[in-house]
């Protein structure tokens, strides 16, 4: 189990009223914009980008998820039965988040919970490009619906791979669909999500001296400009 998805199951078990929870939200909200402050002031880039990813993961993880794991859950089990009704592998009762697939020995019922949703690589996308600075604002906007749009298309493929290997090597080939294949296929998904997003915009971007890697083509001079330039240092 990932440090996400226990940090995640340790924060399901506080269930606090909602003026409690809108205090305690207010609190650590300004508690984490203080440190923000603090960090910014001083110039220390490394604290500033930690606690605010760290800080805002935690948000999140205590306020975000409880709303929006079911829906997301709902999402992912439509999207996976369009596939299983054109081909009649599995049903989806996205009402309920449920995936109810059709084996030769009988049938399997798969529930789509919060480790499954999504809900956890969402937020911590969202959490490292919210202080991603090579990106503007703008940029980083349009960058998490972009990245929270993928995490879902490739969470319901992940699903589609599950549920239709269950359905031709009936419920003996869960374990092996759940937690290596679909598993694998996530993880490489989110992999690629991350170098493109992250890894090679940082690259692209990088400057060395007056040289930057952004520059699409290096202006060379003419070749008039290069025969005044060798009569000047002739004279």
């Amino acid at each position: 189990m990932s440090f996400a998805t226990k940090t995640a199951a340790f924060f399901s078990t506080i269930n606090p009223s909602s003026t409690t929870k809108l205090i305690i939200f207010l609190v650590l909200v300004v508690i984490w914009l203080l440190n923000l402050r603090i960090f910014y002031k001083v110039k220390n880039q490394a604290a500033f980008i930690t606690i605010g990813m760290g800080g805002l993961f935690i948000l999140m993880m205590i306020f975000l998820r409880p709303i929006a794991t079911m829906p997301l859950a709902r999402i992912v089990a439509a999207l996976a039965g369009l596939f299983g009704r054109v081909t009649g592998f599995f049903s989806a009762f996205f009402k309920y988040g449920i995936i109810f697939v059709e084996t030769a020995g009988g049938s399997m019922t798969l529930q789509i919970d919060f480790e499954c949703s999504g809900i956890i690589e969402i937020m911590v996308y969202i959490a490292i490009l919210a202080f991603f600075r090579v990106y503007t604002v703008s940029e980083r906007a349009i960058l998490s619906a972009v990245g929270v749009i993928y995490i879902i298309i490739a969470n319901a493929l992940r699903i589609i791979i599950i549920a239709t290997m269950i359905h031709f090597g009936g419920e003996q080939m869960y374990y092996i669909a759940h937690t290596y294949i679909g598993r694998i296929f996530f993880y490489a998904a989110t992999v690629i999500l991350y170098f493109y997003v992250f890894t090679k915009s940082q690259v692209v971007r990088m400057k060395v001296g007056s040289f930057s890697y952004d520059k699409e083509k290096t202006e060379t001079p003419k070749e008039g400009e290069t025969q005044d330039e060798e009569k000047k240092e002739d004279k």
